[in-house]
């Protein structure tokens, strides 16, 4: 039984003709050719529509035809007509698509039976406007919903709300030319008059309807990929900004790549400035996660640790801090941070370092020259200049992740960088990357051997970032999973 209507079956299986009941429409399909089988239409999956209405379901079949055919043209169109005409005035003529295939028609007597057999086959909805909706109209979130006596429309309204994802035409009275442009601002495809019924105008309708439908879902998602990419440039500038060392001499380089794993940024952030007493303050982060959440924590605490570095705070008091902004900010108990800081005293030769379960930041210095002794005992013949030095910087004394624990302490340990130096901090997927096919990772002493070795190549500054994040991710085969974020501070002597 579909659409209120019974068929029956002759003894061979197929169809016995016999006289529609009242209000029946001609060109309606008996149940069995339309799903294969007598008694009541499936559901079916409503929560997996393809982009013109049908979508697969695992090799189920209607009407003869697999749903993974109407999203590539190769099924025909459906049409589901809602409609109450106990005269049965109303006839639906036979319709064909622009193959030549006749379009299969059901209808529906009410909203209930309406939702019943929208099945995920159904491409275009053709809606009586006169049809009324009885009593408060159940919405698709199983809300209820009380429509206004006045509203010609909420009948339309409940069907959009149904059928988000099909083409919709609305059913007018002759010449009502004012409801049916009403019906399309409140999101129909196009409207046709009720006498005006014919083959060659409704298949034409259907077609349009279902075509237009497709190019508007289309161009909503075009216009929602600019407005991600839109959102994904203001993350940028919120997450990697321009640092303020107005008045250092220290040099500083950056670089970010974002991982495979996503078109958005993730978590990683990072910042530098220089407070009025010279101290140069820097900063690397990441929040656990990815996602636009994630990214726009990572943003908030950024601008969080700028603000309360120039207010003077420093240490674990900032960090205290901060860590009160992530619970208040973040959508779940389970969103933690990392955090590496790093402040630099005004004659760049010593800093305080504090960390909150992220890895030690990397420090190379230049060898010292070496005096060779001549064979004649006289000595001052300079020897030839080694490559700089790479090691990690202390990490035993550092704190937890932020959003970890409460009351959590962050010791800020003092470490001697000398007269000349290049200070590197970085996230950690520029260390968690794969070193082949197998499961070995680069991990931090697979990194400081990489950055010594591009040190003795002359690298420095811009061209050393480029190449550790390059070489990481050749390393990998192919881009990272994770995001990677290097911040380099050098200081010449």
């Amino acid at each position: 039984m579909e659409g209120g209507q019974a068929h029956a079956v002759s003894p061979s299986g197929g169809p016995a003709q016999a006289a529609p009941a009242p209000g029946a429409l001609s060109g309606q399909e008996p149940s069995s050719t339309r799903h294969g089988t007598s008694g009541d239409a499936s559901h079916g999956d409503h929560g997996a529509t393809a982009d013109n209405g049908g979508a697969q379901h695992g090799g189920m079949q209607h009407g003869g035809a697999q749903h993974g055919g109407a999203a590539n043209g190769t099924a025909p169109l459906t049409l589901l007509v809602i409609e109450d005409d106990p005269a049965g005035a109303l006839t639906v003529p036979e319709l064909r698509d622009a193959t030549g295939r006749q379009i299969r028609v059901r209808t529906a007597r009410n909203l209930t039976e309406a939702e019943r057999l929208l099945t995920d086959d159904v491409q275009c909805v053709l809606l009586d406007l006169a049809l009324r909706t009885p009593g408060p109209a159940a919405t698709s979130e199983g809300t209820a919903a009380e429509a206004e006596p006045d509203d010609e429309l909420a009948t339309l309204r409940h069907v959009l709300r149904l059928a988000p994802r099909h083409a919709v035409l609305a059913l007018t009275p002759a010449e009502d030319t004012e409801r049916g442009a009403e019906a399309v601002r409140a999101g129909a495809q196009d409207y046709l008059f009720r006498d005006e019924l014919d083959s060659r105008l409704l298949s034409r309708a259907v077609r349009y309807a279902v075509e237009r439908k497709r190019s508007d879902r289309a161009e909503r998602r075009l216009t929602e990929s600019k407005l991600r990419a839109q959102e994904n440039a203001r993350l940028e500038r919120g997450l990697l900004p321009t640092p303020l060392l107005e008045g250092s001499s220290l040099r500083f380089a950056a670089r970010y790549r974002p991982g495979r794993s996503r078109a958005l940024l993730g978590g990683d952030f990072y910042d530098t400035v220089r407070t009025p007493d010279g101290t140069v303050h820097a900063m690397i982060g990441d929040v656990c996660g990815h996602g636009p959440d994630e990214a726009a924590l990572g943003v908030e605490l950024r601008i969080a640790w700028r603000a309360l570095t120039l207010a003077g705070l420093c240490g674990d008091r900032l960090l205290s801090t901060l860590q009160q902004v992530l619970e208040h900010e973040r959508d779940s108990d389970e969103i933690f941070a990392t955090l590496c800081t790093v402040d630099i005293a005004p004659d760049g030769r010593r800093a305080g370092l504090c960390l909150a379960g992220h890895p030690a930041p990397l420090i190379s210095r230049p060898a010292r020259s070496r005096a060779l002794v001549g064979a004649d005992g006289i000595d001052g013949i300079e020897g030839a200049q080694a490559p700089p030095v790479a090691e990690l910087l202390p990490f035993e004394n550092g704190g937890p992740a932020l959003g970890l624990l409460p009351n959590a302490r962050w010791p800020r340990q003092q470490v001697e960088l000398g007269g000349e130096w290049s200070l590197m901090l970085y996230t950690d997927g520029l260390i968690e990357g794969r070193t082949g096919e197998g499961r070995e990772r680069l991990g931090q002493d697979g990194m400081v051997d990489m950055v010594r070795r591009q040190l003795a190549e002359g690298l420095r500054g811009e061209e050393l970032l480029r190449a550790a994040v390059n070489e990481v991710r050749d390393l990998n085969g192919g881009e990272l999973t994770d995001d990677v974020a290097v911040l380099l501070l050098d200081r010449v002597a």
